[in-house]
This record gives structure tokens, C-alpha cells and sequence, in this order.
């Protein structure tokens, strides 16, 4: 296992635990204690993932946030404080792939971070070709790129993946609960709402008008499929 991941967070013994117990399971980790210096990290090294507080000192977690993803699609969980309903799905709104509430069990954090960095991988290699053309859809399924009508879309490695897995599968109608569980490696624990977000902000990509998609269609009671036609 090779790796590297930046972990953030002020709060000195929770930053030190999970530096050593992350070190244990093979990972390489980075540590910032503040949003500037993280940030700063982030534009001088590559991650394969981001464990980010939303309450920092200088800049906070969510502009950490949105700073990275304006150059940047690496995955990020953000670690909220319990009962900050609103910031997580804030969090999510700017581009963080998951949540996590405080305090954790660091196990459960090692639990997604695992399934998210598998799912990135299992997504690059489940797929025969490089290039997938659908409609008004070009993918680049090695670069990760996407492109609509010759229009490149910027998209995050959750909502390439979501966006993915619809189109390739786009005969079946998923569930929340099983896009929770496909993308997200979450069986037993997990917030839907994290799906609905997510797809939320994929048609706000991709669509000309959100508000009446073309492509990410909802089948109501039953869960989200991609229209083809």
C-alpha cells in the first residue's frame, strides 16, 4: 500500500493518533493543523485523499474545499462536529465526497477511506475501454474526463463515478441505497442523503436545466437511472 494522504485537523493528539494509526495500515500521511498550511500542501503534493476538519484556524475546511476542487478532483472526507446537519451537506455541496461525525471511531474512518479509495480504483479497472461514447457523452475512462457535445464537464471522483456506473448500467434503476453501497463501499452505515446531493449536483453539470433533466432521471420511490435518449 502505497498511498499518500494529508490529514488536517487542530486539534494536536487527535492529528497525532491518526497519523500513527493510519502509518500502520501502510498508508504514507501528511499532517496540517491549519486550513492555510493544508492548503498550501495540497498545491505542492499529490494525495490520494484528504481527511479535512471543517473548523480550522485562517481559512476553513470549506474553503479548503472549494479551493482544491477548482484545480483538483482528489477525494476528500470531511470531519464535522455532531449535530452541524447543514455544514455536511454543505461540505458534500462543495465538492467533499463523504462526512464524518465527531468523534469517530477511527476504524470507521479506516473503513471509508479504504472503500473510497477501492471504489476509485475498481472503477478504473472495470471498464474493457479507455472511451465510452453514449449519446451526447464522451468518457475517458483512464484520464477520468468527461465530455458533453465536445464540452468538457469538471466533475469530482464521486460524481465521475455515480455518472459511470449509471451509464453503464443504464438499463437498472439504483436505489439510494445501492449507489450508498456501490460508489461509497457503505452497506451498513451511511447517509443517503450524501447520494441525493451528489446526484444533485452531477445534473447541475450536466444538464441544461436541472430542474427538468435530460440524462440522470429520478423514478420516484424507486431511485435514479440514465436516459439515454
Amino acid at each position: 500500500m502505497d498511498e499518500k494522504l494529508l490529514v488536517v485537523d487542530d486539534e494536536p493528539i487527535l492529528l497525532k493518533g491518526l497519523k500513527f494509526s493510519l502509518e500502520q495500515d501502510g498508508y504514507q500521511v501528511e499532517v496540517a493543523v491549519d486550513g492555510n498550511e493544508a492548503y498550501d500542501k495540497i498545491l505542492e503534493n499529490d494525495y490520494d485523499l484528504i481527511v479535512l476538519d471543517l473548523m480550522l484556524p485562517g481559512i476553513d475546511g470549506l474553503e479548503v474545499c472549494k479551493r482544491v476542487r477548482e484545480t483538483s478532483m482528489v477525494p476528500i472526507i470531511m470531519l464535522t462536529a455532531k449535530g452541524e446537519d447543514s455544514s455536511k451537506v454543505l461540505g458534500l455541496e462543495y465538492g467533499a465526497d463523504d462526512y464524518l461525525t465527531k468523534p469517530f471511531n477511527i476504524l470507521e474512518l479506516k473503513a471509508r477511506i479504504r472503500a473510497i479509495l477501492r471504489r476509485a480504483s475498481f472503477a478504473d479497472q472495470n471498464v474493457t475501454t479507455s472511451q465510452l461514447n453514449v449519446g451526447d457523452f464522451s468518457i475517458n475512462t483512464l484520464g477520468r474526463k468527461v465530455s458533453i457535445q465536445g464540452r468538457e464537464i469538471n466533475l469530482t471522483a464521486k460524481e465521475f463515478d455515480l455518472l459511470l456506473l449509471l451509464i453503464l448500467q443504464r438499463d437498472k434503476i439504483f436505489s439510494r441505497e445501492e449507489l450508498l453501497e456501490k460508489i461509497w463501499g457503505y452497506e451498513y452505515f451511511g447517509d443517503v442523503r450524501t447520494v441525493d446531493v451528489h446526484i444533485r449536483r452531477l445534473r447541475e453539470k450536466i444538464e441544461d436545466n436541472s430542474s427538468a433533466p435530460r440524462y440522470i432521471m429520478t423514478k420516484w420511490g424507486v431511485g435514479y437511472y440514465f436516459n439515454e435518449d
